[in-house]
């Protein structure tokens, strides 16, 4: 069954909005691991819109699952996750103007500058995963440079369902998939999933871990955030 990391972002997002103290990420990353999440997953970006230092920080302290901290391939960012040393990291794209991470990391374009940030990564304790597209070039280029676990973006596949289609995507992802395998690395999927669109890609052979966020953290502000966990590990434990 594959492992749920549960991206608190959103809630922080909703803090920032009045540059306010509550909600506060720590305390949801609290009842998401009652609810049975397997890992906590946070997003410091180089702007802050919405996780801070003080709350990686805290959680670093307090979270007993597995922290998964996302982040660019920028110095500033990067200094702070040698220092905080969360379980994980992962790698990936950031642009000033996008509303969320849309679109995987260039390995492939960009080895040089990824692969040092896997290496500063590393050499810190950190076990580090990549968000890329399911390319194989982008695949082969973490191979490469020393990654241990890929994380598929699952965006196309998302969009695509919201429509009501999505077989050609999720076709792409189980090929890339096989890929991640072959080559030694942990598979890993996010973005854009829901409680709809979730069980095919849970089912996708050797899946190891789902990291989703909105659309737990919309349950959660009708159903409670413990409740609205449950439910997504209900339905990546059961059968398709």
């Amino acid at each position: 069954m594959a492992l749920l990391g549960v991206n608190i972002d959103h809630v922080a997002t909703v803090r920032e909005a009045r540059k306010t103290n509550e909600p506060d990420p720590v305390w949801a990353a609290s009842l998401a691991e009652l609810g049975g999440a397997d890992g906590i997953t946070l997003h410091l970006r180089e702007d802050r819109r919405h996780i801070q230092e003080r709350d990686l920080h805290l959680l670093s302290q307090t979270v007993t699952v597995k922290l998964n901290l996302e982040l660019a391939c920028a110095e500033d960012v990067l200094k702070i996750a040698c220092q905080a040393k969360p379980f994980q990291a992962t790698l990936v794209p950031e642009r000033r103007e996008e509303v969320t991470t849309e679109g995987g990391l260039d390995a492939a374009g960009q080895g040089a500058r990824v692969g040092d940030a896997v290496k500063r990564l590393r050499d810190a304790g950190i076990v580090v995963s990549l968000f890329l597209d399911p390319d194989p070039k982008q695949i082969e280029a973490a191979a490469k440079m020393g990654a241990e676990a890929v994380e598929l973006h699952t965006g196309a596949y998302a969009h695509a369902t919201a429509k009501f289609a999505g077989d050609e995507e999720l076709a792409a992802l189980a090929v890339a998939a096989k890929h991640i395998v072959d080559a030694g690395l942990t598979l890993h999927a996010g973005h854009g999933l829901t409680y709809r669109n979730v069980k095919p890609v849970a089912a996708i052979p050797k899946m190891c871990e789902l990291n989703i966020g909105h659309s737990i953290i919309a349950r959660a502000i009708m159903v409670g955030l413990e409740q609205a966990v449950r439910d997504m590990k209900r339905l990546i434990s059961e059968p398709r």
